[in-house]
């Protein structure tokens, strides 16, 4: 350790620094893995988690995190109609890898698809071509959550579709979190990354996923590279315990006249942290992020996006709704930057906000940070409760109260979800919100 190291950040994450030490002594793996893992556990060591004065921490302390002493999770025995509930199915899949605390489950997974690398980071670290030149490299370091994962994730998958390739069903990335209830807390580190060859057309669902009783850390990092005119279709579905701590950080680097997509759907965790980052990096290049939150009770719920514009004539749209009930917390913090080289951006960025009680709070920042000045660039944020215009409406035509309520919130959540492209995805999703919202109409489960 460094001697530079500031003492109460060494405390706090001595449980850290020694899983680290087993990690390496269990599985050494390559020396540049090796020397990004120790780079990153000391630059951990001398950030820190992040406190009041961390202005991207300011709505969301992580006090409750460094409070708890969490062990590393062991492996674990899923149970199979919990599996059953969260796989999309052989129909509706063309592979599916499960990780179980972070360790990958090859007797729960399907790994086979024609030409496509789809396997756990054990694997690809002894397959040629080597994945040095993408793991860890469009990672930032903004975040000690991040760096733990760099630093602590002992397995991940890793996906790898070929020039020109189109799979035509998705792949489904799935990490359970599952131990004794009512036992220690536990912590795992979930990794994946993802590569688009050039010209591919692919789609991939990432879930996260554990039980109610349990109280447990994840910390989640997708590393994704779409090389020249690629097309990626991302889902992001997060639906941790309502005991669970869940921090994750999606960062995207998309070369010339790539399509980018990400439908993310923010359910669960007592405490969660969802951050998305996109660097426009080719002529071109468009993206999309569309985003539901939900939280109730006591849930507190923070939705972190950068959109960085490096290159002209890139184009990015974002929608994030969220619903907000009981005491619960929501976070919106969207920013926008177009660098001084980005003429002909074309981007657009709205919020829109629904509480659902007195109590309920959203902190909502939508930002643009322009050096350019042939630019189309726009923001919005609303906050509100139920209109009631439209609840007349609906009760002027024999709709009970608590079904027209119903009706309008789902519609609202709904309006997202309706964006997903993939049949077999947009279903899942809307049985997801119709157990999340009581009363929501089941037969636009259709």
């Amino acid at each position: 350790m460094s001697l530079d190291t500031p003492i109460a950040a060494s405390t706090e994450l001595a449980p850290y620094r020694a899983q680290f030490e087993r990690l390496l002594a269990e599985q050494p793996g390559p020396g540049w893995l090796r020397e990004q893992r120790q780079d990153a556990m000391a630059s951990a060591e001398q950030r820190g988690f992040p406190g009041p004065h961390d202005e991207a921490w300011r709505f969301t302390s992580v006090a409750p995190i460094v409070r708890a002493t969490f062990e590393e999770a062991a492996p674990a025995v899923v149970d199979p109609a919990v599996l059953q509930e969260l796989s999309l199915g052989a129909d509706d899949a063309s592979a599916e890898l499960v990780f179980v605390n972070g360790r990958y489950a090859p007797e729960l997974s399907r790994a086979a698809v024609n030409g496509v690398r789809v396997q756990n980071l054990a694997e690809a670290l002894e397959r040629s071509p080597s994945i040095e030149p993408y793991l860890g490299r469009m990672a930032a370091a903004d975040s000690v959550f991040a760096l733990l994962n760099t630093a602590l994730a002992a397995d991940g998958a890793v996906v790898m579709v070929p020039e020109r390739a189109v799979v035509e069903r998705p792949i489904h990335l799935l990490f359970l979190s599952a131990g004794p209830d009512g036992g220690a807390a536990t912590m795992s580190h979930a990794r994946a990354l993802i590569v688009a060859g050039r010209g591919s057309q692919s789609s991939i669902v990432q879930t996260w996923a554990g039980a109610d009783a349990s109280a447990y850390l994840t910390t989640a990092v997708t590393e994704v590279l779409l090389e020249n005119g690629a097309i990626l279709d991302h889902y992001r579905v997060q639906q941790e315990g309502r005991a669970a701590f869940h921090v994750s950080s999606l960062h995207v680097r998309q070369q010339r006249g790539s399509r980018f997509t990400d439908h993310g759907l923010l359910l669960g965790g007592a405490l969660s942290r969802n951050d998305a980052t996109v660097l426009l990096d080719g002529e071109g290049a468009e993206c999309s992020l569309d985003g539901l939150f939900l939280a109730g009770g006591s849930q507190h719920v923070d939705a972190h996006t950068v959109i960085d514009h490096a290159r002209p004539h890139c184009t990015s749209r974002e929608l994030y709704n969220g619903v907000i009930d009981g005491r619960a917390r929501g976070v919106f913090h969207g920013r926008i930057v177009v660098r001084a080289d980005a003429q002909k951006t074309n981007a657009h960025q709205a919020n829109h906000n629904l509480l659902l009680s007195r109590t309920a709070l959203v902190n909502s920042t939508p930002a643009l940070e322009i050096h350019a000045d042939d630019v189309k660039c726009k923001h919005g944020s609303t906050t509100g409760q139920i209109d009631p215009q439209s609840m007349f409406y609906l009760r002027s035509r024999g709709i009970g109260e608590e079904a027209a309520r119903a009706l309008l919130v789902y519609a609202f959540a709904a309006d997202v979800i309706g964006r997903v492209a993939l049949p077999s995805v947009r279903r899942r999703l809307h049985g997801l919100l119709a157990r999340r919202l009581p009363g929501a109409p089941h037969e636009l489960l259709s």
